[in-house]
């Protein structure tokens, strides 16, 4: 593949794999204003995060086989522009309830563009050169996360919150376009026409019988659980405790989603070198000593770097623990990319979104939620892999 059509793939790709997080990301600063505007509390609008991650969730288990049997370029493109009406319609509702219906449909559009553009990478890219685009890809998705409570707070100084969803219907009508243009399908006719041949939940089926392959899924998906518990606290947490505002919020959230870039970046260089295995390794472990910090820390004069310090350490890891783990799990792969990848993409997003309204349920002005199910996740993921991972995989290499 030519470099520049490389850079614009690993571009369009990243951007495709972040615009349903995005939906998350930029109005995390307005949730204490959502809040207060539409007459609720702390748990119900966090629930509106809660419903995006099992639209996320489900919507990728839907479109992951789909996408397997009929190409990328149909699902993603019907996901983009059902994303984009959805996002210009919630910056007309005036209840709660009707935000959280709207996000769940957001994220049932938005997996079109998580699940898929894995699909792709596994479509073009095998073994080591996996990893390495896979990092490539992270890292593009990670800034994400930096600039997305950036923008969302300077929204915030020029409009109300419903501005933000106005913002996401422009981005998303600018996606649908670039990819209608841009977008050449990479899933081969050979494939196609073999998988169609093939039962949808038989595939699903074998891949969930799968122990390794299942294995690496938990893992992810418990380090993205913390990472989710994150998001749905930390608006409250750093502004209604420790009195930040929400461009200052926004500074600290863009910090932990440069650490993912950045450890990202890391693993897909090591990984040239080293085995993926060690990386996963040595990503988990660090999460749960983050993890074990976060929860020392409720039991230590309140101090904002006692919070912040352990929670930079459990979000960089995601870089880490995702880039090598989806190499990993995907490195078998071929024929069935999209449904392997909408299984990854469901136990990243459907433990967050079991878990996030968990995180309200002690009030705005307290984290003893976040970091005890912080705490649950990451060592439940450092548990399967030195209790099984550890044994099983090494054992192969």
């Amino acid at each position: 593949m030519k470099e520049k059509s490389s850079k614009l793939l690993i571009l369009l790709l990243g951007t495709l794999s972040a615009f349903g997080p995005l939906s998350m990301d930029m109005y995390l600063p307005s949730l204490p204003l959502i809040e207060r505007e539409l007459n609720t509390n702390a748990s119900f609008t966090q629930m509106s995060i809660t419903t995006c991650l099992i639209g996320l969730a489900l919507g990728q288990l839907l479109i992951g086989p789909y996408s397997d049997k009929h190409g990328r370029k149909k699902p993603l493109l019907l996901g983009l522009i059902t994303f984009t009406i959805i996002s210009f319609a919630c910056s007309f509702i005036t209840s709660i309830w009707v935000l959280i219906f709207l996000r769940f449909i957001q994220g049932l559009s938005g997996a079109a563009g998580l699940v898929i553009s894995r699909a792709i990478a596994r479509d073009l890219y095998d073994g080591k050169a996996l990893t390495k685009f896979f990092s490539l890809l992270m890292a593009v998705n990670g800034v994400f996360p930096i600039l997305s409570p950036i923008f969302g707070g300077i929204i915030l100084k020029f409009t109300t919150w419903k501005g933000v969803f106005v913002v996401l219907g422009i981005i998303g009508t600018l996606l649908f376009v670039f990819t209608l243009i841009f977008f050449k399908e990479t899933l081969s006719t050979d494939n196609l026409s073999n998988i169609k041949s093939e039962h949808t939940l038989t595939i699903l089926k074998t891949l969930i019988k799968d122990r390794v392959f299942i294995s690496y899924a938990l893992i992810q998906g418990l380090v993205m659980g913390a990472m989710f518990c994150y998001i749905s606290g930390s608006s409250f947490i750093l502004q209604n405790i420790f009195g930040l505002s929400p461009q200052q919020f926004s500074i600290v959230f863009a910090i932990n989603g440069l650490g993912i870039v950045l450890m990202s970046q890391i693993t897909g260089k090591l990984a040239l070198k080293s085995s993926e295995n060690l990386l996963l390794q040595i990503g988990v472990t660090i999460a749960a000593l983050g993890s074990i910090a976060l929860f020392t820390s409720l039991f230590l004069p309140r101090h904002m770097l006692f919070v912040t310090i352990p929670l930079f350490f459990i979000v960089s890891m995601v870089g880490v623990v995702n880039t090598s783990g989806f190499s990993l799990a995907m490195q078998n792969q071929k024929k069935s990319a999209g449904s392997a990848s909408a299984i990854l993409g469901l136990g990243m997003n459907l433990i967050g979104g079991l878990l996030s309204p968990l995180v309200g349920m002690g009030g705005n002005h307290t984290y003893v939620p976040m970091a005890v199910l912080i705490l649950f996740c990451d060592i439940s993921a450092f548990l399967i892999f030195y209790l099984y991972l550890a044994k099983k995989v090494y054992s192969m290499v």
